[in-house]
């Protein structure tokens, strides 16, 4: 075992990061990663000639002279990822009573029609958009990208909070709660349910003042043209270029352990691996109370895991259909006349996504359209264990329906359908390990996403933890950055300065 070898656990977004970051710094990493593919969550499929993406909706942050920018481009992402404008946002639907509204970069044009719709509504949703013009306006928004908490110190603490003075109003009171407690005062049944379903009802109200100001702020809202895993694979080119390596196909079991430092892992195959450290990318869960038995974990930690509530896991159904769909929107909210039955719950919206805005996902004159839900883990779950042939029969019977109601939107889809092809949260957890199929980890309320979680857990050196679990709230930037933070603790734990000069010394390439 060398001091500076690191083994990472997982290499979706936050373990290449990591990956990356370590080989910059002069440690050599290797990255063991339970599927087949890089990216996690951030994956895609083929089912014929039809290409299924499974992940980034959009990325956000993607604006030269940011550290977001930056970390991208320390990644390889830039120039390797070509990125499309997004516009627009999405576009909410009601077919049944023929209303619609586009969200796009102008927000005021975005309330304008909400008060047509509503005058008795003009003040909730003039103080959302009020709060929205007032993020875009200070260029505030931050994704955490420069220092884990740890290394934090209280001067960062003022700068931070004389960065976003202006904005400090818009972080507590009414708009520090969340969005579904906001809207209650609604009259409108639609504008409460386009405010609502903006992003997630849970989440707090300033968090989607910030989304609407990234999508007023040009650049800071794009679409991935080749798709989530042609990113993930930017970054693994990055990474093995720096001389870094993946092994696939190898799930980490154990973390092992001696005299209360982390000193290598044991795979599913029996094999053991050695190193100066470990960093882990995997699942939360999996790693504090399984592949370290829960023996570091302090109240905070069990109280998080025990009480915090998971983002719902979705189902996704994709069409790949034989018709030109470049003229219809990328992305439709749309709200179901008739909600479906899926177990012991009702499906009341589906948000579509119409892959027109690259040529990877479909040959020419063809579209892949996707449809997801939220969900219910248990039920899937349970559907597979139990009897496989039901399992698979509710996925034709959930295609089905949900094919038939996107025949409100898409006249006619039905007899243009070629392929069809059904993930469940089964099948994310199957491929990713995602507790329960929490495909962002933990549900971004109010609490989760004010909350700085630690990297390091108490009584055990020489192990770090990245990703979507120690940035509550997800998202592609706050991943990236968390295996950069695992990095920075590293390099502090050896007294070495962190660095991310050696990343200029390899060129981006289209992967």
């Amino acid at each position: 075992m060398h001091e500076d070898s690191v083994i990472i656990i997982g290499a979706g977004c936050a373990g290449l990061s990591a990956g990356v970051y370590a080989q910059a710094n002069g440690y050599r990493s290797r990255i063991f990663e339970h599927h087949a593919l890089p990216g996690g969550v951030a994956t895609g499929w083929r089912r014929g000639e039809y290409w299924i993406d499974g992940g980034i909706h959009f990325l956000m942050g993607n604006v030269p002279g940011t550290p977001t920018y930056d970390l991208y481009t320390q990644l390889g992402v830039n120039p390797a990822c070509r990125c499309v404008a997004m516009s627009p946002y999405t576009v909410m639907r009601d077919p049944a009573q023929g209303r619609s509204i586009a969200i796009t970069a102008d927000v005021d044009r975005f309330a304008e029609e909400l008060r047509q719709v509503s005058p008795a509504d003009a003040q909730p949703i003039d103080a959302l958009v009020g709060g929205a013009k007032a993020f875009a306006a200070s260029g505030a928004v931050d994704f955490g990208t420069e220092k884990p908490p740890e290394m934090s110190s209280p001067f960062d603490q003022v700068r931070m909070m004389w960065r976003i003075r202006k904005l400090l109003r818009y972080f507590g009171g009414p708009f520090g709660k969340p969005v579904q407690d906001f809207t209650r005062a609604i009259h409108d049944p639609w504008v409460r349910f386009v405010i609502d379903n903006r992003f997630l009802p849970e989440v707090p109200v300033w968090f989607v003042m910030m989304l609407l100001s990234l999508g007023a702020t040009d650049g800071a809202m794009a679409l991935l043209a080749d798709g989530s895993l042609h990113f993930a694979r930017a970054i693994e080119r990055r990474y093995l270029d720096l001389g870094g390596e993946v092994t696939y196909r190898a799930t980490v079991e154990e973390v092992l352990v001696d005299s209360d430092r982390a000193v290598g892992v044991r795979l599913a195959d029996g094999s053991t691996h050695r190193a100066g450290a470990v960093i882990s990318a995997a699942d939360g869960h999996s790693t504090v109370f399984g592949m370290l038995g829960g023996r570091y974990v302090d109240n905070r930690t069990r109280e998080r895991y025990a009480q915090w509530a998971l983002i719902r896991p979705w189902v996704m159904v994709s069409f790949g259909v034989a018709r030109d769909l470049s003229a219809e929107p990328w992305s439709q909210m749309v709200r179901l006349e008739e909600p479906i039955a899926v177990g012991d719950g009702r499906v009341p919206w589906l948000s579509v996504r119409v892959f027109n805005y690259g040529e990877s996902f479909a040959p020419a004159g063809k579209t892949v359209v996707q449809a997801a839900f939220d969900s219910e883990w248990a039920y899937w779950n349970g559907l597979r264990q139990r009897d496989r042939a039901a399992y698979d029969g509710e996925k034709q019977r959930v295609a089905a329906e949900v094919l038939e109601r996107l025949e409100t939107v898409l006249p006619g889809l039905g007899s243009d359908v070629e392929v069809t092809d059904v993930a469940t949260p089964y099948t994310t957890w199957r491929y990713t390990r995602n507790r329960e199929g929490a495909y962002m980890g933990w549900l971004p309320t109010p609490k989760a996403v004010t909350s700085r979680v630690a990297r390091m857990l108490p009584g055990l050196r020489d192990f770090y933890m990245a990703g979507q679990w120690v940035m509550p709230g997800g998202g592609v930037p706050p991943c990236l950055a968390s295996g950069k933070h695992a990095v920075q603790l590293l390099c502090r734990r050896d007294r070495r300065p962190f660095r991310v000069t050696a990343l200029g010394s390899v060129r981006g390439r289209r992967c």
